[in-house]
Formats: structure tokens, C-alpha cells, sequence
């Protein structure tokens, strides 16, 4: 096979952060090549380096036999040589058509004509040549604000091409799509190969990468482990190069206990920043000792939905109560008195006080009562003492509580919240919203053990996420959510799919 691509010795320093250290990758022409790794590992940094992004403080990037980094490589010079790259958040204007923003910066123009006219004829007969041979289905005159989002990817995937993309770097692109989204993408990548097309698929769901790849790369801490074929390797194999030890990450569900309600709520009406009402008459009741999982596309109502029952968002109608108390629009303060434990959606924005120590995080929701205080006076013995218990149980490294949460791992800050949220006695009811969200696949094993086991003790969970992985490793049953009402209910019997909960995070529910 052709080399098109080598990364020799790649080396980039943030400040106070390695991102690659001494890392490579390579291409054939022709093949998928999946880039895996934990969050910080480096892979979308090697990547962005390749499609010009950032500057490389050391090494080489050869491209097609030509050496590209002995003066100054940007993203100009990345297109001229055929690298297009799509990341993870899209960059479409939303209040322009798909024809509008594939051209965009790349207009034909007539010739002829004494002014500067788009040639829009010329570019529909290119942009249909992509859409027609690669069967990606958009249309090109409706805006953007108007098409699902695996439209918006596809509009993404081609711009890349109409630039002259035959090596496309694709990052994280299945994190916003529905299973089918994800099984439409990757027959569109498959015909791209045949095609002779090259494309990089970074990503870190293992299912994936299996099905999709022809090699696989994987970084661990800012370095290159290794290469295998897919032919030649597992998904557990996978995992432990990625996180350097043995991961299970097959979760043993405890069955659900039968119990009394726990949360019931009745028929509520949540507006968001931009709808009047955004959640739109829900109902439903989680028992104690049960996990109900909240699936869904982002965006169709399970931020507000979340925020809503923990107090951080006014209900417009309808009722929620916590053991037969009605919470509706009370305080987060008081809704935690009556043990609602809360690990949210954005830790950094509403989960730490990154300016305060392990110690003071960890024990924020108990600071004020005994034995941690006394007419408000802090027992820093106590508290310090607690708080090495709790990192030992959570394993939260380093254990040494007094250090700032701003200091940690994106994996351990997580934990601090969990700790927090399951570490206090007398709680409930646990809402945890993303509670795996941009950690680690091996700290992602003991959250997800953590949150089993507050199941198994009794706690009632509303587990919003939209990992369908975490969803059916987690729940014993599930809701879906599209455009703010719920399509479907299911019992998770072992015989629910994801292609089934996609049909429902698309709207093809008995609501419908």
C-alpha cells in the first residue's frame, strides 16, 4: 500500500501541559485509520497539528513523499495538499442554506462578468457529484437551522471535499448522532474508501472503532503505544493499551428492588432560553433501589428537564415530588434537605469550586452541619479526616485533600463530585446528569460501579446521559426524549437495542 502520511517525532508543549510527546502516526492510501486514546492523550492534538492548526515544536509531517514542516504550516497549506478535517463542533452558519456554507470562502465565480458574480450553477453540479457518490443526502437549499444534525455533518464532510480532500479527519463524529446517524455515516465512509479516499477517525467508543477500522492507533499520555489491525485485536485489548491496565467494561447490573415511589413527576412545563416551553407534559415516577435512564439526542430537553427537578430551573405547571413532598420551585438548598444528591450535567460549571481545596469540595453539601461545624465554626480535624476516607473509597489521586480541585484530572474532579454526591448519608434520590461526560474510559468504570451500588442500597437514580452504552449498562428502564416529550417508555430486559432507542431519540415513539 502507498504511504501518504508520516508524523515523525511529534512534539507540542502547551503551557504548564505536554500534549504530544515524541508521538507518530502514519497513512495508507485508501484505508480508515482510527486514532484512540483517553481524554488528554493527544490524539486530536496530533491531528490538528497534521491538518496545520498548531504549530509543532519538533518533528516532521511528510506528506505524499514531500517534507511540509521545513518552513511555517498552516491549514492553507494543509487543504492545497488534500487534508480536510471535521470537528467535533460544527462550524455552519446556521442562518445560511447548505449550498452557502459549502461554498463559503470557496465561491466560483463567472467569468466574464465585470463584476464578481457567484457561479452558483457551477457549484450545485459539483456538490451534487459528492452528494450522488457518496450518498449523503442533504439538500441544498434549505438552511441549516433547518436539517437534523447528521445533515449538518454531512454538510461538514462536503465542504472538506469540495476543498480537495482526500485525506479527511473526522473527530469524534459520532458524539452527537442517533445509531442510525452512526450507521448512515459510517456507509458513507465505507463508500469514501472504496473510493480511494483516506480517512483518520478519532474517537474513543471501542464498538466503533472495531467496526469501522482497518488499523488502529492508540496514544496513552501524550505518547504513541502502538498500531494493530483491527484483524488482530479486541475491544478489551483495546482498552488496556488505552489506560495501561486491565478496564472491565462490562457493568454486572443488580437487579432492580421493588419499592415505593420515590420522585414523581406529574405533567411539567420547562421553558428554556430560547422556547416558551421547552420540556412540554412530562410524567413519570422513579421507585427506590431503580435506575430509569433519560436517552436522548443533546438538546431535546434533558438539560432542562435535570435542572429542573434539582431546583436550578423554574416549572411552568405541573408538580414534582420527593418522597411525598412537594419540591416544585423550592431551592436547591432545600430540595437537598430532603437527600436529593446531584452529580450535574457540567461539573466545571456547577460541580466545583476549582479555587477550593479537595477537603472543602467534597463535604461543601454537609459543611454547615455537625460534626463538620459548630455554630459556625469549621472542625477542620473532622473534615480533613473525611475527606481521606472518601478518597480512599472513590480513589481519588492524589488523596491529599488539601490540594485545590482546580488541580486535578479531568477523571479525578469528576470523582470529587461523586464522592460528595454519594459519599453523604441520608440521601435519597440521586440525579446524575452526564455523569461520565469527557472522562476517562477507565474512571468511567468506577462511576459507573459507584452509581450500581447506591442502586443496591436503596437510592433512587434518575440517570440522564447520552452515552447509550451508559444508558443500557445502568438502567432497568428508559425514557426518551425528543423535542421535549417523552416518545417512548422500555423495560430493559436485556432485549432493548440501540437502533431501537434511536428510532425514539428521532421522534418514532407512540407520541409521534
Amino acid at each position: 500500500m502507498e504511504k501518504i502520511v508520516e508524523m515523525n517525532n511529534i512534539h507540542k508543549q502547551f503551557p504548564f501541559v505536554k500534549a504530544v510527546d515524541g508521538s507518530r502516526f502514519d497513512l495508507y492510501k485508501g484505508e480508515i485509520h482510527s486514532l484512540i486514546g483517553e481524554n488528554g492523550a493527544g490524539k486530536s492534538t496530533m491531528m490538528k497539528i497534521l491538518y496545520g492548526m498548531y504549530e509543532i515544536d519538533e518533528g516532521e509531517i511528510i506528506v505524499n513523499g514531500e517534507r511540509v514542516t521545513d518552513g511555517r504550516y498552516t491549514t492553507h497549506d494543509a487543504i492545497a495538499h488534500g487534508i480536510g478535517m471535521v470537528h467535533q463542533e460544527f462550524m455552519l452558519v446556521k442562518e445560511m442554506t447548505v449550498l452557502e456554507n459549502i461554498i463559503l470562502g470557496s465561491e466560483p465565480t463567472k467569468k466574464g462578468s465585470r463584476n464578481v458574480v457567484i457561479d452558483f450553477d457551477a457549484a450545485r453540479k459539483k456538490i451534487s457529484h459528492y452528494i450522488e457518490n457518496y450518498q449523503m443526502a442533504v439538500q441544498m437549499d434549505k438552511k441549516v437551522m433547518n436539517i437534523s444534525v447528521g445533515e449538518m455533518q454531512r454538510v461538514e464532510i462536503i465542504k472538506a471535499l469540495y476543498r480537495g480532500a482526500d485525506i479527511l479527519i473526522l473527530d469524534e463524529p459520532t458524539a452527537v448522532l442517533t445509531p442510525q446517524e452512526a450507521d448512515k455515516l459510517f456507509e458513507i465512509l465505507d463508500i469514501m474508501r472504496r473510493d480511494g479516499k483516506t480517512i483518520v477517525f478519532i474517537s474513543h467508543k471501542l464498538k466503533e472503532v472495531m467496526k469501522i477500522s482497518d488499523r488502529i492507533s492508540v496514544m496513552r499520555a501524550s505518547k504513541y503505544i502502538t498500531t494493530v489491525n483491527k484483524s488482530e485485536t479486541s475491544i478489551p485489548e483495546l482498552a488496556t493499551l488505552m489506560v495501561g491496565r486491565e478496564v472491565f467494561l462490562n457493568l454486572e447490573r443488580t437487579p432492580a428492588k421493588e419499592g415505593e415511589v420515590m420522585l414523581d413527576v406529574r405533567d411539567i412545563y420547562v421553558p428554556s432560553e430560547r422556547e416558551l416551553s421547552k420540556i412540554r407534559g412530562i410524567s413519570f415516577q422513579v421507585r427506590k433501589g431503580e435506575v430509569l435512564g433519560v436517552a436522548g439526542v443533546d438538546g431535546n430537553g434533558q438539560s432542562e428537564l435535570g435542572e429542573a427537578v434539582a431546583g436550578l430551573r423554574r416549572i411552568e405547571r405541573g408538580k414534582v415530588f420527593l418522597d411525598g413532598v412537594d419540591i416544585t420551585n423550592r431551592s436547591p438548598l432545600k430540595i437537598r434537605r430532603q437527600g436529593f444528591a446531584h452529580i450535574p450535567e457540567d461539573r466545571n460549571d456547577r460541580g466545583l469550586n476549582k479555587k477550593h481545596t479537595f477537603a472543602e469540595n467534597m463535604l461543601a453539601a454537609e459543611i454547615r452541619d455537625r460534626p463538620y461545624s459548630r455554630f459556625g465554626i469549621l472542625h477542620t480535624k473532622k473534615i480533613m479526616e473525611e475527606a481521606r476516607a472518601r478518597s480512599e473509597r472513590f480513589d481519588i489521586r492524589p488523596r491529599n485533600p488539601e490540594n485545590l480541585a482546580g488541580s486535578l484530572s479531568g477523571g479525578n474532579a469528576q470523582k470529587i463530585v461523586v464522592a460528595r454526591e454519594l459519599g453523604a448519608s441520608g440521601k435519597k434520590f440521586l440525579l446524575a446528569a452526564q455523569p461520565t461526560r469527557g472522562i476517562d474510559i477507565g474512571n468511567i468504570e468506577g462511576i459507573r460501579e459507584m452509581i450500581n451500588d447506591a442502586k443496591a442500597e436503596g437510592v433512587a437514580v434518575l440517570l440522564i446521559s447520552a452515552d447509550l452504552d451508559e444508558i443500557l449498562s445502568l438502567s432497568d428502564r428508559i425514557i426518551v426524549l425528543y423535542e421535549g416529550r417523552i416518545t417512548g417508555e422500555l423495560v430493559n430486559d436485556g432485549n432493548v437495542n440501540e437502533e431501537e432507542l434511536g428510532l425514539l431519540m428521532i421522534g418514532g415513539g407512540k407520541n409521534d
